[in-house]
């Protein structure tokens, strides 16, 4: 039982050493890292000695130690585990709960947005409810358009001839200048409409969720009623959206 409470007192001081480098700005000496950890300078050394050969801390040229690359090895398969649908449904439930509206999460195939999950809120009066599954073109969607943003011009200028921008109401928008236009303000903004432009008296807001690289994976939309549209819904649609990039590991610029 010694033995047992001894290993889990090392591993214990192991992973104080990892956060303290993890937080750091760079990499840190021995007597810091002692110092900040509450150890010996024996103990941290040996510890940090036993991280290195696992390729879990590392040494510089100046003597200072840092995090090891086998941490890139850890995130990698985590990041692979991760799955989309599992990690957004907290952050979906407390939206949803907290506008009382249909709350999607929507994916990018091709040239279409593919409704993959969706939580419903508890509104009363009618609902817009996304079948999961359901696909529409990436024009007349909000997440859709964010996708569209990310994309180069020529590469814009292609989904248009391929698709034709067919129009699904009277405010979709069915001309290239007019799309431009509306990319540019969600690149700016980080933030997309639907104005009633995939079915009259629906609309939408979408924001976008990036992976650890800040590669667009995901968005999270509300879809209601137009006339129930509420301007506080888009710094919570927008925290929902940071709130699931973050477990998917990416980092927002303070």
């Amino acid at each position: 039982m010694k033995n047992i409470s001894s290993s889990i007192q090392v591993i214990d001081r192991a992973m104080v050493l990892v956060g303290l480098l993890s937080r750091a700005p760079g990499p840190l000496n021995l007597t810091r890292l002692a110092e900040q950890a509450g150890l010996h300078t024996a103990s941290a050394h040996r510890i940090l000695g036993a991280l290195m050969a696992h390729g879990l801390v590392e040494k510089t040229g100046a003597g200072e130690y840092d995090l090891g690359v086998r941490w890139l090895e850890v995130g990698n398969r985590l990041r692979a585990r991760l799955n989309i649908r599992q990690v957004a449904m907290p952050a979906m439930q407390q939206l949803a709960e907290a506008t009382g509206e249909t709350v999607n999460l929507i994916v990018r195939r091709g040239d279409e947005a593919v409704y993959v999950e969706r939580v419903s809120g508890g509104q009363t009066m009618i609902q817009v409810v996304q079948v999961v599954g359901a696909h529409a073109p990436l024009h007349v969607t909000a997440v859709g358009k964010i996708f569209l943003s990310e994309d180069s011009a020529s590469g814009v200028m292609g989904y248009a001839e391929r698709t034709g921008l067919p129009a699904y109401t009277s405010n979709t928008l069915t001309t290239l200048e007019r799309l431009d236009a509306e990319l540019a303000a969600i690149r700016q903004a980080q933030l997309a409409y639907d104005r009633e432009e995939a079915e009259l008296g629906v609309a939408c807001i979408g924001a976008p969720i990036r992976d650890a690289e800040g590669k667009l994976v995901a968005g999270l939309s509300i879809s209601a009623p137009a006339d129930r549209h509420k301007p506080g819904w888009v710094e919570a649609l927008k925290k929902a959206a940071a709130q699931t990039g973050t477990a998917l590991g990416y980092l927002v610029d303070a």
